[in-house]
This record gives C-alpha cells, structure tokens and sequence, in this order.
C-alpha cells in the first residue's frame, strides 16, 4: 500500500523543479541590474526566513541555557551513539 506521504513528497518535489526551471528561464532574460535586484530581494527573504526561524527556536523554554550547558560540557563526557545503542 502506497504511503500518502510519498505522493505528497513526490507532488512538493515536481513543484519546486518547475519553480526552479521557470525562475532560470526568467533569469535568463534578465538584465544585469535587474539580476541584481533579485539576488538583493532573494537574500532578503533568506534573511527573513532566518530570522523567523530564530524567533520560534527562542519561544521554546530555556532552549538557549541548554545549549550553553550542552556546550560547556567536556567532550571527554559525550558517548557516541553506537554504544549506546548497539542495535540501531
């Protein structure tokens, strides 16, 4: 039986190839100050996007003094997970 989400994966995937083939035809006949253009507004919404993604990761409790004592932890300490978990 198919899983529902591999269609969806497969119909996302499609999706983007065509963004992707029409953007590089549109960049095409662009022209170079135009071009410019675009690569300032693409790294705009990147930026954007970054940002959003860093406002939800601060909404999650105590997130940030985890990673400090994750981070301030000797490595001497840390496992890999091969031996812990010898089944996987």
């Amino acid at each position: 039986m198919d899983d529902p989400m591999d269609d969806i994966e497969v119909v996302v995937l499609t999706s983007m190839t065509q963004l992707q083939r029409q953007l590089n035809d549109s960049l095409q006949q662009l022209s170079p100050e135009r071009l410019q253009v675009l690569a300032d507004f693409a790294a705009y919404l990147a930026n954007a996007e970054s940002e959003a993604a860093t406002q939800e990761l601060l909404t999650i409790p105590r997130l940030l003094e985890r990673v400090k004592q994750n981070q301030a932890t000797p490595k001497t300490q840390y496992s890999t997970w091969r031996t812990l978990r010898s089944d996987v």
